[in-house]
């Protein structure tokens, strides 16, 4: 099977506009999430799918080919759809903009996970949610999930509730899971995603992910040791370098060899 990865990336970020160009480190953030995602053994091609000639450069001048895409899509998912057509590819997979720390071995285990298992129609990955802070917090989205890791439900909000106050203390190590958004798709399934609107509760709580729910998915959820920072506003930034700093940034700066054609 070949897998392709995907990075959405608009230029009009509510909160941060342009945040794709942002400099981290004196790399813009565009560039970082490409390095990670190069690092990735399992992916035969990376692709940024955008819909500023601005980041498409980047993307350029990062090694990387770039698409561009419509500026109305209603989420990642259907951006990185419309650059998929055309592709031969059996297994998609969406990688974040704006998560520069991205682990390329989860996107390793995802795409193994979906080339072993045939009847996963999606795979993603969380990680352990052990703060209070972020089980409240809306910005972290949760995901329980049933029998074979099969997820039930992503939310913005406490997810599951515990109801006796006894069960608490006990009950956060093992049930708060914490979303990382990444999505492996197989490409039938993610054409017939986009062919649906968004429904009630992904337009409720602003997660592309529940229209796949709506519409029957089987999404497998794997178990990641941390999850990866986003850059949603331009306060994130200087956290970020810290972050890279401490991996020891040098070791990242040397890209492995790409082969990949440029915009």
């Amino acid at each position: 099977m070949k897998a392709v990865g995907i990075i959405p990336a608009r230029w009009g970020s509510t909160r941060f506009p342009g945040k794709s160009l942002a400099p981290i480190a004196g790399r813009p953030l565009i560039e970082w999430v490409v390095r990670a995602a190069l690092r990735a053994t399992r992916l035969g091609e990376i692709i940024v799918a955008t819909d500023d000639r601005r980041i498409a450069d980047a993307a350029a001048a990062a090694g990387v080919r770039a698409v561009m895409t419509r500026a109305d899509h209603h989420s990642g998912t259907d951006r990185v759809a419309e650059a998929a057509r055309g592709l031969n590819a059996d297994i998609v997979v969406n990688i974040q903009g704006d998560e520069p720390l991205l682990d390329p071995k989860v996107v390793d285990r995802l795409v193994e996970l979906m080339e072993s298992e045939s009847d996963w129609d999606m795979a993603t990955a969380a990680c352990p949610t052990l703060d209070e802070r972020d089980i409240d917090n809306p910005s972290v989205v949760k995901v329980v999930w049933g029998d074979r890791h099969r997820a039930l439900y992503f939310s913005r909000s406490r997810i599951p509730y515990v109801r006796d106050s006894e069960d608490r203390a006990s009950a956060s190590a093992a049930c708060y899971w914490r979303h990382i958004g990444i999505y492996v798709y197989r490409r039938q399934f993610l054409e017939r995603i986009v062919r649906e609107p968004p429904c009630l509760l992904e337009r409720l709580e602003k997660l592309e992910q529940l229209r796949a729910l709506h519409i029957g998915a089987r999404i497998a959820v794997i178990e990641a040791e941390e999850a990866g920072v986003g850059v949603d506003t331009p306060e994130d930034v200087a956290y970020i370098e810290q972050a890279l700093a401490r991996r020891g940034a040098d070791r990242m700066t040397e890209c492995p060899e790409s082969s990949q054609s440029e915009a």
